[in-house]
């Protein structure tokens, strides 16, 4: 049976947050006769969503058209600052964790999983420059620095950018086993990074 992914995008969201997953989760699909996922790309509203450096993505759906996912992403970006004020957004994010079989972030969407109250006394990463920044919205969150991703079975987060898609790659060696995800870094030309 597919697995349903949403992956949230949003106003200065960094490209390769979203890019790089999308991508990994794409080829393990591609390579598998489309029989594994059912990629979602989702915005708080279905309208076109500018990254940071300008780049326009179309979302296929808005929050309200999703009320439950398998696998929930959520990637960084300077647009984390705009989502971390943003209830509606974050109120979502925490209904569809709670079922969810995977929560991941990539880079500083941690910090958007640390506001919606889902990495309380839970081992992260995120981007070595907000290290601080998610302490200071998550004090009990155990920072671990200098590591690609933090797996704490359902909630993953990843350090910056690139981390992003070793991270993705774990989730699919998780998922269906690790031939899966080493023909999917190998279709990609991808060294991945532990």
């Amino acid at each position: 049976m597919k697995k349903t992914i949403s992956l949230l995008i949003f106003d200065d969201v960094e490209v390769m947050d979203f890019a790089g997953p999308f991508e990994v989760f794409s080829v393990t699909n591609e390579l598998h006769d489309y029989e594994y996922f059912d990629i979602k790309v989702v915005a708080k509203n279905k309208v076109p969503v500018i990254s940071k450096n300008r780049l326009s993505i179309n979302p296929d759906l808005s929050i309200s058209d999703i009320k439950e996912s398998d696998i929930l992403i959520i990637p960084g970006g300077d647009g984390t600052r705009l989502v971390l004020e943003d209830s509606e957004v974050l109120n979502w994010i925490h209904i569809i964790s709670q079922n969810a079989e995977l929560t991941l972030s990539i880079c500083s969407g941690s910090l958007i999983l640390a506001k919606a109250g889902l990495l309380n006394g839970m081992k992260a990463t995120t981007h070595h420059e907000v290290f601080e920044t998610l302490a200071s919205i998550s004090p009990n969150t155990q920072i671990e620095r200098g590591v690609r991703f933090v797996d704490n079975g359902k909630i993953i987060t990843s350090a910056g950018i690139s981390a992003g898609i070793d991270m993705s790659l774990h989730v699919i060696s998780r998922l269906y086993g690790e031939q899966v995800s080493k023909a999917t870094s190998t279709y990609m030309e991808y060294a991945a990074n532990k």
